[in-house]
């Protein structure tokens, strides 16, 4: 494909905020949080309406690099098209040098927000609160979505020796940002309430950094199974749970 046809469609594209895809051999520079470089190969990179850039490879569902919130310039430079996207917070520059551009396509799409999500975390976490004994026998719920100056704790229950329980419920494998959020709310509640705390992080995995991360802050893991149920209304069931707490007012 000419670079000028080429520039001029991905210019187009974007001033028009439409999903703009193009294929090519290219090399891309990475700064902001990190640094990464990725040698000369065939990507696709996707540029969106929201202003977000992705480059993806053939392989993984997740693109290698990605950035949301971008002012994005293209540009021919020495027989190259260069693709630059930068933001401002945090500062990142995204650069993508292509030596060849196979296909460019744009496509009008409207932007919307309309995703319905059944089996929200919040979903679970309503199942949950009717039956704590499915994590550990003895549970009571104290409090749910507890609020505090950073971040929302799902639910804070009581053991039974006892100790304070806050546990945070993530309905994909948990990962090492997981267990950070949940000793951040531990610590928390066990400063505001003066009592010995425990942590749990409930999910249906957890990976295997986070699992460490997890035993040396001597947090704990539990593990939990759910599943949508063919329904008009799409509801979700978590595995085992049999519904026996009716309210919070019972344990107060």
């Amino acid at each position: 494909m000419e670079q000028a046809i080429a520039i001029g469609k991905i210019k187009d594209g974007i001033s028009k905020k439409e999903l703009v895809t193009i294929f090519g051999v290219c090399n891309v520079d990475y700064l902001g949080r990190a640094a990464s470089k990725l040698p000369k190969g065939k990507r696709l990179i996707m540029i969106k309406g929201d202003n977000s850039i992705s480059i993806h490879q053939n392989r993984l569902v997740r693109p290698t690099n990605y950035m949301m919130n971008t002012r994005i310039a293209i540009e021919e430079q020495e027989n190259n098209v260069v693709l630059k996207a930068r933001r401002v917070k945090p500062r990142e520059k995204l650069t993508v040098v292509f030596d060849k551009i196979h296909d460019v396509q744009t496509y009008g799409m409207e932007i919307t927000n309309d995703l319905r999500l059944t089996g929200s975390e919040r979903d679970l976490n309503e199942l949950l609160m009717q039956d704590l004994s499915m994590i550990e026998p003895g549970l009571k719920p104290v409090n749910q979505q507890e609020k505090f100056r950073k971040g929302i704790a799902d639910i804070i229950a009581e053991d039974s020796n006892g100790n304070y329980v806050v546990i945070e419920l993530k309905r994909r494998q948990a990962d090492y940002a997981s267990v950070t959020q949940l000793k951040r709310y531990m610590s928390q509640v066990e400063k505001m309430k003066g009592i010995q705390t425990r942590g749990i992080l409930l999910a249906p995995d957890i990976r295997k950094n986070a699992k460490e991360h997890l035993e040396s802050l001597g947090l704990e893991f539990a593990k939990i199974d759910f599943e949508l149920l063919p329904s008009s209304e799409e509801k979700a069931r978590i595995k085992g749970l049999q519904k026996k707490q009716e309210t919070l007012d019972k344990f107060y």
